[in-house]
């Protein structure tokens, strides 16, 4: 790839799902994501310790981030680096454009150690970023002479992407202005909604799942909405607002979740099951709490899928299970009649309390290297 270039001065960059990668480092030993390179044959010696290595960066957290792909370019001499994006924002109630003369830098402390560097131009969806908006955002930002021109031309036409490929943010840190006063984007971090998934085929073709949590794509594949987290108390919820509600009562009670699972109002006892092996894949999980409220959700297909996970995954951590709604009496049935060791609470503050000291024993037992399989007295 560096031959084909034909030019002397390169760049290669690790290709990650994750900023900061010039300040990161590889389990190679290699420090920086972004390298300035000569020639081919150190192109292929900083590949090599790149390719199929972890970098870690302020953004991967400890487990870092599989390196399955560099991308090697021509290098161009920046004369100036700006920031650039357009973000979905509630406030506005519509696309909104970020930017700043101070570019190539972390923005966020841009913002707080500079906010009047910082200019937001919220953009009517309905009629779109005009040339005038454009060129007067360029004009905020410094750019004069033909470059003040070909950077509003850059901003309306990324606009145009951002709406054409249904993007919830365009980010370019860098948007530069080189030695010979072309405008370039440098680097660009693309978001674009799940939900447009069936009309941007060609968008999606592109995701790399090998670049996301393991969890989080076996969850998509059953449907079920999961986001991992840092804490040890797995949670198992139908519903969104009732999933963030029993993580909040969780850190009320001194615990901390392990994940947002939320199973929806339509899950089958073998969704369920999934999302139980999902829970129990987390090393750091020591003890799980069930919350179904039972509208359109069976409270006993939730109890079979409980007593299949549990079963067939031979599950060795205490579970709390609260049931209330429809079925609620046969899904409590099936719970005791199965044998297997839960701890039913009808009341929520009380079950948080009660998985959180469990949590808490199971913890410490592991701590010193004891199997410790709790029952109810």
């Amino acid at each position: 790839a560096a031959k084909k270039l034909g030019v002397s001065d390169l760049v290669i960059k690790a290709q990650v799902l994750a900023g900061g990668r010039g300040k990161g480092h590889f389990d190679s030993g290699l420090n920086g994501g972004v390298k300035t390179i000569y020639s081919p044959e150190e192109a292929r010696d900083l590949a090599s310790k790149m390719l199929g290595h972890k970098i870690f960066t302020k953004q991967t957290g400890a487990s870092g981030k599989d390196c399955n792909k560099v991308f090697i370019v021509e290098r161009k001499y920046v004369r100036r680096e700006y920031y650039f994006a357009i973000l979905m924002d509630r406030a506005m109630q519509g696309p909104v454009i970020v930017a700043s003369s101070q570019g190539g830098v972390d923005i966020e402390s841009v913002a707080a150690e500079n906010p009047e560097a910082i200019v937001k131009l919220p953009v009517d969806i309905k009629k779109g970023l005009s040339l005038e908006s454009a060129q007067g955002l360029a004009d905020k930002l410094g750019f004069v002479g033909n470059a003040r021109e070909e950077a509003a031309d850059t901003f309306i036409k990324l606009y145009k992407l951002f709406l054409a490929k249904d993007a919830t943010q365009i980010e370019i840190n860098p948007l530069v202005e080189t030695s010979d006063h072309q405008v370039m984007c440098m680097d660009a971090k693309f978001g674009f909604d799940d939900n447009a998934n069936f009309r941007q085929k060609d968008v999606f073709s592109l995701r790399d799942p090998t670049q996301e949590d393991p969890r989080e794509v076996q969850a998509e594949k059953w449907n079920l909405n999961y986001i991992g987290l840092d804490g040890q108390i797995g949670c198992l919820v139908n519903g969104a607002g009732l999933a963030m509600s029993t993580m909040d009562i969780i850190k009320l009670h001194g615990g901390a979740p392990a994940n947002f699972l939320d199973v929806g109002g339509s899950a089958t006892a073998k969704q369920i099951c999934e999302a139980f092996k999902i829970i129990s894949s987390d090393a750091g999980v020591s003890a799980a709490l069930v919350n179904i409220f039972g509208g359109i959700m069976r409270c006993d297909v939730v109890a079979q899928g409980i007593i299949d996970a549990v079963k067939e995954l031979d599950l060795k951590i205490p579970l709390v299970v609260r049931l209330q709604g429809t079925n609620v009496d046969e899904g409590k049935k099936l719970i005791n009649e199965s044998g297997i060791a839960i701890f039913p609470c009808d009341d929520l503050d009380k079950a948080a309390d009660l998985v959180v000291k469990l949590s808490d024993i199971t913890s410490l037992a592991q701590k010193v290297g004891v199997h410790a399989k709790l029952s109810l007295a």
